[in-house]
C-alpha cells in the first residue's frame, strides 16, 4: 500500500476512531471539528488532542475524566495505522502509530511517488500571478534587492506544483524622474555603447548624472534663498545638503574620472539641467516620440544586464510589463477620473489625493484588514500639479490589468512599501475592485544587511548581485579543492557552481521575511549546518551510501527492524513532507521549506554518524535502511528544488 500522504492518513485514523467514541461516550455534544497537533517527543506518540478539555467545560467534568471515558470508548477493532491510545497530563489524548506498518507505507510511497512526492495538489486550483523582482532599470540589481526574485521564484515554484496556473510578471518601471535622470544623463553622452556589462553600465551614468545635477540645483537653491535673505536656518539646511553632494562627488570623481568630467562638461551646457529632466519625464509621460524612444533605449539596456544576473540563477519570468504602457493606454487617466467620481478624492494645492481613511472608514475595512479603528492611513497623492501622475496610481492601473488575467495577485515588495501597497488595495475597494482587493496580496519582507557595509545608490556604494554570486562560487571553489581534491578541474568548477548559487538561494530564503537577512559567509558557506551547503552535501552522501551498497535483490526490506529511536524520527520527518509542502504554499511560507531541509538533513547525519547502514547485523536489516537512506535522498531532492537549489550526488 501506498499513499500520497502517509502521516496524514494516520492523521484521518486518528480523528476517525476518536470521532466515533465521541458520538459513542458524549452523543449530545456536537463538535465542529478535532483538531490533533503533533506532539513535542516521540515517546508521547505522534498526535495528540487537546478535545478534552472543550468538552469538559460543556460536560461540567474533569478533562481528565473526559479523556479517560473517550479512551475507554475508542474501537480498536478500527485500528490500522494506530499502535495504542492513552491519557496524557491533564488530558490530552495521545496517539501512538503503528511503526512496523507506518515505516513500510512511508518508505515504498516515496518511492514510488519519487520526483512527485509531497507535491500534494489542491482540490481549487486558481490563477495566480506573481509579480517579483521589478528593480528600477537605473543601476544593477544589488544584494539588498535580490532577496525579491529568490522569494518570488520560491513562490511560483510552490503554487506551481500545488496545482496553480502561475505566471511570473516583471513591471519596469520606466516613468517617473528617475528615469528621466539616467536618460537625460545618456543622451548627453551620446548614446555610447556598454563597454561593460550593461546594467554597470547604465548604473555609473545614473549616479554621476544624479549628483551633478543635485548639486547646480543645489547651488542655485542656496543662491536663491541668500537673495530672497531667507532665514539663517533654511539657508544653513541647504548649505549642509550640498556639502553632502560635494563629498558625494569627490568620491565619484575618483572613481569615474573620465565619466565624471565629461558629463559634468556635457550638462554644464544647460542653463538648468533640473528643468530640462522634468521635460523629459512628462514628454515620456505624454508619449513624446522622442522621448519614449530614448528612455526605453537606456531602460533596455539595463534589463538586459538584469536578464544575465537573473540566467546565473535560474530566474525567468512569463512577462515583462512596462509602466508606460499603462500611462500611454490611458488606463491610468482612467483610474483617476473614476476616482474622482467616488467621494474619497480631494483636490488641494494644485494636487489630488486619495483619502484612504476616509474610504477605509466608509467602506469598514479596517478591521478587514487587521487595523484598529483609530488608526489613520495617510492620504495618497494621485496627480502633481504639473499633471504627472505617481508610482502608485499607476500600479493601481497595473494592478487591475492584472486581475483581468488572474484570480489572485502576489507582489513580492519590501516591507517599506507596506503603505503604498495598502493605499493601492483601498482605491481598489474605493473603485469597486471587492473581489480583487480581497484577492490581492503583498507579500513583504525586510531588508538583506552586509555587517559592516552601509549601501547607498546615490554615492554608487552598493554590492551587485553579481558580484556576490561570483564571490560565492570562488568561496565555494576553494572549499571544493580542500574537501575534494581528487576531482577533476572541471568537476570543481561545476560543483562549485552549483554550491555557491545554492548557497546565496538558501541563505536568501531560509530567514522569516518579516526579519532582517544577515548576510554573512560564515553562514551562507557553512558546510555544517543551516544552509545550502550543509544539505546538499548531505544529500550526497546519501547517494554514496547508495552507490557503495551491493544490492542484493533476495533480501527483502525488513521494515519492523527499525526500531532505533532516529530512524523513527527520520520516518516521521519524512512522512510530514507533505504537511509542510501544504503549510508553506497555502500561508506563502517559504522559508519554512529551507528549515525543513535543515532539519531532515541533522537527523539523517545523526543516524549516519551513529548506525551501521551497509554493514548492519543482517542483510534484511541492511536493506530497510538503504531504503530509509533512498527515501531521505529523495524528499531531499525535492525539497532543494522547492528552492532551486541543485542536490548533486557528488560534492
Amino acid at each position: 500500500m501506498t499513499n500520497d500522504n502517509p502521516f496524514d492518513l494516520f492523521r484521518q485514523e486518528c480523528r476517525a476512531v476518536l470521532a466515533h467514541a465521541l458520538a459513542q461516550t458524549f452523543p449530545q455534544v456536537t463538535l465542529t471539528a478535532i483538531a490533533l497537533n503533533k506532539t513535542p517527543n516521540i515517546e508521547l506518540g505522534q498526535l495528540a488532542s487537546s478535545i478534552s478539555f472543550e468538552l469538559a467545560k460543556k460536560l461540567d467534568m474533569k478533562p481528565y475524566a473526559v479523556a479517560e471515558q473517550l479512551v475507554e470508548a475508542i474501537n480498536k477493532s478500527q485500528f490500522d495505522l494506530i499502535e495504542k491510545v492513552s491519557t496524557a497530563g491533564a488530558g490530552y489524548i495521545n496517539f501512538y502509530v503503528n511503526f512496523s506498518k507506518f515505516l513500510q507505507l512511508t518508505l515504498e510511497s516515496i518511492r514510488n511517488n519519487d520526483k512527485n512526492y509531497g507535491y500534494i495538489k489542491t482540490e481549487e486550483p486558481t490563477k495566480i500571478i506573481v509579480e517579483h523582482t521589478s528593480v528600477n532599470p537605473l543601476h544593477p540589481i544589488h544584494i539588498g534587492q535580490a532577496r525579491n526574485p529568490m522569494i518570488g521564484d520560491t513562490l511560483a515554484c510552490i503554487l506551481k506544483l500545488r496545482g496553480h496556473t502561475v505566471s511570473t510578471h516583471y513591471y519596469i518601471d520606466d516613468v517617473g524622474r528617475q528615469s528621466s535622470v539616467v536618460a537625460y544623463g545618456y543622451e548627453k553622452l551620446g548614446r555610447p555603447k556598454p563597454t561593460e556589462k550593461p546594467d554597470l553600465f547604465v548604473g555609473k551614468i545614473y549616479t554621476v548624472t544624479c549628483c551633478i545635477v543635485e548639486i547646480d540645483r543645489l547651488k542655485k537653491a542656496k543662491n536663491k534663498a541668500i537673495e530672497k535673505q531667507a532665514t539663517a536656518d533654511d539657508i544653513a539646511k541647504v548649505s549642509e545638503e550640498l556639502d553632502e553632494w560635494i563629498s558625494i562627488s569627490d568620491e565619484l570623481k575618483e572613481k569615474y574620472p573620465v565619466l565624471f568630467e565629461k558629463l559634468t562638461a556635457k550638462i554644464s551646457e544647460d542653463e538648468n539641467p533640473e528643468e530640462e529632466i522634468n521635460k523629459l519625464n512628462r514628454q515620456y509621460e505624454d508619449g513624446e516620440p522622442t522621448a519614449k524612444q530614448l528612455i526605453r533605449e537606456v531602460s533596455n539596456l539595463c534589463l538586459d544586464g538584469f536578464r544575465q544576473t537573473q540566467h546565473k540563477v535560474s530566474v525567468m519570468y512569463d512577462s515583462w510589463d512596462w509602466e508606460s504602457d499603462f500611462v500611454w493606454s490611458e488606463q491610468v487617466t482612467e483610474i483617476v477620473t473614476n476616482l474622482k467620481n467616488s467621494p474619497y478624492l480631494y483636490f488641494e494645492n494644485g494636487v489630488w489625493g486619495f483619502n484612504a481613511d476616509k474610504a477605509a472608514k466608509q467602506l469598514q475595512l479596517k478591521s478587514k484588514l487587521g487595523m484598529k479603528e483609530n488608526h489613520e492611513i495617510p492620504p495618497l497623492t494621485l496627480m502633481r500639479a504639473d499633471g504627472t501622475t505617481l508610482y502608485t496610481t499607476r500600479d493601481i492601473a497595473y494592478s487591475i490589468w492584472k486581475f483581468q488575467r488572474a484570480e489572485k495577485v502576489i507582489n513580492v515588495i519590501g516591507m517599506e512599501q507596506s503603505l503604498a501597497q495598502l493605499q493601492l488595495k483601498l482605491a481598489m475597494y474605493a473603485l469597486n475592485y471587492k473581489k480583487e482587493a480581497d484577492n490581492f496580496v503583498h507579500f513583504s519582507y525586510n531588508l538583506v544587511a552586509l555587517p559592516g557595509y552601509k549601501m547607498s545608490s546615490r554615492r554608487g556604494h552598493y554590492i551587485t548581485f553579481d558580484q556576490v554570486l561570483d564571490e560565492a562560487v570562488e568561496r565555494a571553489y576553494q572549499e571544493v579543492c580542500k574537501r575534494s581534491p581528487m576531482f577533476s578541474e572541471e568537476e570543481k568548477r561545476n560543483i562549485a557552481n552549483f554550491v555557491g548559487i545554492g548557497a546565496v538561494r538558501y541563505a536568501l530564503i531560509d530567514v522569516d521575511p518579516s526579519k532582517q537577512v544577515l548576510f554573512t559567509w560564515d553562514r551562507v558557506l557553512n558546510f555544517e549546518t543551516n544552509s545550502a551547503p550543509y544539505v546538499q552535501y548531505t544529500h550526497a552522501r546519501a547517494c554514496s551510501i547508495l552507490r557503495k551498497a551491493v544490492v542484493d535483490n533476495t533480501h527483502t526490506p525488513a521494515y519492523h527492524l527499525l526500531t532505533e529511536k532516529i530512524e523513527q524520527e527520520i520516518v516521521l520527518q519524512l512522512a510530514s513532507f507533505p504537511d509542510m509542502f501544504i503549510e508553506a504554499t497555502e500561508y506563502l511560507k517559504p522559508f519554512m521549506i529551507a528549515d525543513y531541509a535543515n532539519m531532515l538533513a541533522d537527523k539523517f547525519n545523526t543516524f549516519y554518524n551513529a548506525i551501521s547502514v551497509i554493514k548492519a547485523e543482517t542483510p534484511e536489516l541492511s536493506s530497510a535502511r538503504l531504503a530509509l537512506t533512498d527515501a531521505t535522498r529523495i524528499v531531499l531532492r525535492n525539497t532543494l528544488a522547492l528552492i532551486g537549489v541543485v542536490a548533486p550526488e557528488r560534492m
